[in-house]
């Protein structure tokens, strides 16, 4: 059987930090708690539970916090946990076993991260697999019977454990005001952080937070080694941005280099909404059709699941076709369900 180190980076975590621990503490054999300056009651909490609590002065980088965290754990496999993640009775059980059975060659265990939606989260899924159980101390081995390399890839297994992610609340405005920070700073944003700044604007974000967000997206326009995602995610941004800036033309400038590229639900969605805002419902159904039926989300599925439909049913009524938004509505419901 595999001995299992808790890691944890907590802050104010007192509403959500017991009903945590109180699971993990039937598969850890070991729980560390790191804090970054709590001023509530989480330390009293953390202590109920482990003597093995760390004070770690914040730099603005949970790595940083994280890494320090793993760097106290002793055991075989390590497991990173957030403390609004809840684990039921039936997944404790499952990681029980897994705890017994674990083949010594994995090195990384994923689980199912499944996602509370109404609390607005940054992610678009009710569940997707992440990494959670780290071997701490890896082996390293030569493969390859001729020209032999060392395996670098990580041994990866896919439980099916779930861990129920249930925040009291959104981190939206901490977040996007680091992300603020760090174009203030000039630092470019890595593939997977841009995506989650875009994501995060679309899903959380108030008009201010798309404003700030400008600077940092026209880089991506001038930046030649970005993808095309991610070019697609800055277009989708800046269209937002300059739409309620009431900028037309950089409005369609970026509309039209989104379009070029392949197009989305997100730029069909702001041209509807433009139109929609003229009094041209002709127009506005057009775009909010092909962003219900025609593009795919890549940054917000409400989108083409909600917002689009919403903007048909409100076009039709607009027009008097009390029939025809109705329907809509009546899809709109079944999309909420």
């Amino acid at each position: 059987m595999i001995s299992i180190s808790v890691c944890m980076i907590v802050k104010n975590e007192e509403k959500v930090l017991k009903r945590c621990l109180d699971s993990l503490k039937k598969i850890a054999d070991e729980i560390i708690i790191v804090d970054t300056g709590s001023t509530d009651n989480t330390l009293q909490i953390a202590a109920h539970y482990t003597n093995q609590i760390y004070y770690y002065k914040w730099n603005q980088n949970f790595s940083d916090a994280r890494n320090f965290a793993f760097s106290k754990a002793t055991r075989d496999y390590i497991y990173s946990a957030d403390a609004d993640e809840v684990i039921d009775s039936k997944n404790i059980q499952r990681f029980l076993t897994l705890k017994a059975a674990l083949l010594p060659e994995i090195e990384i265990v994923q689980m199912l991260y499944c996602n509370q939606l109404q609390f607005n989260t940054t992610y678009n899924y009710d569940e997707e697999y992440r990494p959670k159980l780290f071997k701490r101390l890896r082996t390293f081995h030569f493969i390859e019977p001729i020209h032999e390399t060392i395996a670098m890839e990580p041994v990866v297994f896919d439980s099916d454990i779930r861990i129920l992610h249930m925040p009291e609340s959104n981190h939206a405005s901490r977040d996007l005001e680091k992300f603020v920070a760090l174009q203030k700073e000039n630092t470019r944003l890595s593939t997977h952080l841009h995506n989650m700044y875009a994501r995060e604007l679309f899903i959380a974000g108030k008009d201010a937070d798309f404003i700030a967000a400008i600077p940092a997206f026209e880089t991506t326009l001038t930046d030649v080694a970005r993808s095309e995602s991610e070019i697609l995610e800055a277009t989708a941004v800046l269209a937002h941005a300059y739409r309620i800036q009431k900028n037309t033309h950089l409005f369609f400038t970026n509309v039209l280099k989104n379009i070029v590229c392949s197009s989305c639900s997100e730029i069909c969605y702001e041209l509807g909404e433009y139109y929609y805002h003229l009094k041209d419902m002709e127009n506005a159904c057009v775009w909010y059709q092909n962003a219900a039926y025609e593009t795919e989300c890549i940054l917000d599925i409400r989108v083409k699941n909600h917002y689009a439909l919403q903007g048909l049913s409100n076009c039709y009524r607009a027009v008097g076709n009390i029939e025809e938004a109705a329907r809509y509505e009546l899809l709109l419901d079944n999309s909420s369900m």
